[in-house]
């Protein structure tokens, strides 16, 4: 385990970095939370969302880790977060692969972030899957499915244009406080709907 610990009474949030496209998605949700007093996240990043993370945004494992309250390996298979026991508010994964959705779907909990996911569907806890592909196949839609019908929202990182957006940043803003609101964290500034103006 690395990382650092803050206050023992702090909300606790997971999020998980898998080896889809999108590793922004997941190093702006941990820096939000960090920013939100009462909250802290706890990391999972697999090893093909570090190459995705080197390769989109120049970052390298340790970096992304220090931006979490607690970083976890995907290998550490007895970590606190994959017992119901240990408390917290839910999970993100974000990006999440193909691979990743189909473990969650069946329950393949074979490291880590799978387990993690697994144990926020059996204790009813939020679960927040990032997919991140395009076009999508019939086993990636029955997947989502799936994961559906146990519990999981999918929340596909489609823009939202109404926002007005000018730059990647502002599109990827706009995401993630879209997907914190899920867990009532609410972000300065995210631009929501007021309806029409005519």
């Amino acid at each position: 385990m690395a990382g650092r610990r803050r206050g023992v009474e702090a909300k606790r949030l997971i999020v998980g970095v898998s080896g889809a496209s999108g590793a922004i998605y997941g190093v702006r949700l941990l820096e939000a939370i960090a920013r939100t007093p009462g909250w802290e996240a706890h990391l999972v990043l697999t090893d093909a969302g570090v190459l995705n993370a080197w390769t989109e945004l120049g970052m390298k494992r340790r970096e992304i880790e220090r931006l979490a309250a607690v970083a976890y390996r995907p290998k550490d298979v007895g970590a606190a977060i994959a017992s119901g026991s240990f408390p917290v508010e839910g999970m993100v994964i974000a990006p999440c692969s193909m691979k990743t959705l189909a473990a969650v779907a069946h329950a393949h909990a074979d490291d880590l972030l799978s387990r993690a996911a697994d144990v926020q569907l059996k204790e009813r806890r939020r679960l927040v899957l990032v997919p991140r592909e395009a076009p999508l196949t019939l086993a990636h839609l029955r997947n989502m499915v799936a994961a559906t019908e146990m519990g999981a929202i999918v929340f596909p990182p489609v823009p939202a244009f109404y926002a007005r957006p000018k730059t990647i940043e502002d599109l990827v803003a706009h995401t993630v406080g879209r997907i914190l609101d899920l867990f009532g964290i609410r972000v300065p500034g995210l631009v929501r709907w007021q309806g029409m103006r005519g």
